[in-house]
């Protein structure tokens, strides 16, 4: 990011002097006379620093320097005078200016002082164009780590699912996120409506009428996320009895009100389960039309050990998370050790793995489970998607960060199935 340099200075013979000493250091500059001819340059984002003239007719530098601050509060502001004492530096400094240099300046003090504020001014720019981009990135980015191919495909398949708006069924195996890819749609559909999550698993014949569907006393769930998302986890584990009011419900998109009154409800209906939801329906442990009521649409979440490129990103965001939760000092994070491992549990049990190693009570240096080989190409896979995650996928950045030459860093590419444009 090459950034400019406004130098403000009612002298003219002075403010040229020092505008082609900048120029020559390499730094554009450009040139202003007086407060108001400088304020015509300044906006929330300028690309560059003030270096600014105290005594100036009319308005002076520190009019200047507060104006500065009032557009970007980040923005360097050094003062320069020839008039220069103690109480004015130290008046400079309280007012927010980033150095007070007294006239008459060396060429390699101004450059120094330029040099100073530009990287300052570069570091706070890019954390903004970084933060607006996560700010742009919807919910299926921001919620869903990862990298790899399978975790690409399962953010296309929850935004395709949340535009058409219709109910879906989510499978997995235990541990691997399917609430988490049900608040994904619901935040991607809007998210400002309510999201009701009931787990089916835990609810006996006689809770499930009342809390699905309600009573005498309260609202069941489905009229509590009216408007909104219900999320019915552990589907198969509803008693069959109880599956024939929810088939109802389903068809109607009605519940009775305490008063026996029909309520027309408004809502998306996520139903998940671990089991093989047909098998049970071979068996006549599930209702056929109610599998079929909820499989309008179906999304698959992969375990851990159909994408490990992404264990090494999931750690570490579950383990600053715990770290940060728990108030406790960022830890070492032995990649090697994890990739090797099986995680039957899945996101959930590595979750639990990185919250008892920010703890102290895991051993991150556990004995691989798989062979050197294998583990030591998962490790080069996780180094190379995270230097593309860093350089944003610029492949000339990514060879010299991880000083290797562009053609083998093409096959290791080839090798691993990354795809560089998807880091872009």
């Amino acid at each position: 990011m090459k950034l400019s340099v406004l130098l403000v200075d009612d002298d003219r013979e002075v403010r040229e002097a020092l505008g082609q000493s900048l120029e020559i250091a390499g730094y554009p500059v450009v040139l202003a006379g007086s407060f108001i001819e400088a304020i015509d340059h300044i906006s929330p984002n300028f690309a560059g620093i003030v270096l600014s003239d105290v005594r100036m007719p009319g308005k002076d530098g520190f009019a200047l320097l507060e104006r500065c601050r009032q557009i970007d509060k980040d923005l360097p502001v050094t003062l320069i005078t020839g008039e220069g004492d103690v109480p004015m530096a130290v008046r400079a400094m309280e007012a927010g200016a980033l150095n007070f240099l007294e006239k008459p300046v060396s060429v390699e003090r101004l450059v120094d002082e330029v040099a100073r504020a530009c990287t300052l001014r570069r570091t706070v720019l890019e954390n903004r164009a970084l933060k607006a981009r996560l700010a742009a990135k919807d919910a299926a980015e921001r919620l869903i780590i990862g990298q790899s191919e399978a975790t690409q495909n399962l953010r296309r398949q929850l935004r395709v699912v949340a535009a058409a708006g219709s109910d879906a069924l989510i499978v997995g195996e235990t541990g691997v996120g399917k609430e988490l890819a049900a608040r994904v749609i619901h935040a991607l559909s809007g998210g400002n409506t309510p999201f009701i999550a009931v787990n089916c698993g835990m609810l006996t014949e006689g809770l499930t009428q009342a809390v699905l569907f309600g009573d005498n006393t309260r609202k069941g769930a489905f009229a509590r996320a009216d408007g909104g998302t219900l999320f019915l986890d552990e589907i198969g584990a509803m008693p069959l009895d109880q599956q024939v009011n929810l088939l109802r419900i389903l068809e109607e998109r009605s519940v009775e009100d305490r008063f026996g009154q029909p309520q027309k409800l408004d809502i998306r209906v996520l139903a998940a389960s671990h089991e093989d939801l047909p098998e049970m329906v071979a068996n006549g442990r599930f209702r056929p039309d109610l599998f079929f009521r909820l499989d309008v649409a179906r999304l698959h979440i992969p375990p851990l050990r159909e994408r490990p490129e992404d264990i090494g990103a999931l750690y570490v965001h579950f383990l600053e998370e715990a770290q940060a939760e728990l108030g406790l000092p960022k830890g070492h994070v032995a990649v090697a050790a994890l990739l090797a491992k099986s995680w039957p549990g899945n996101a959930r049990e590595l979750r639990n793995h990185a919250r008892r190693a920010a703890m102290g009570l895991e051993d991150t240096d556990a004995a691989m489970e798989t062979g050197l080989s294998a583990a030591l190409s998962r490790v080069e896979a996780h180094l190379i998607e995270q230097s593309l995650a860093q350089q944003s996928g610029r492949i000339p950045e990514v060879c010299k960060a991880l000083k290797l030459p562009r053609k083998t860093l093409y096959d290791k590419l080839k090798r691993h199935g990354i795809k560089p444009e998807c880091f872009r």
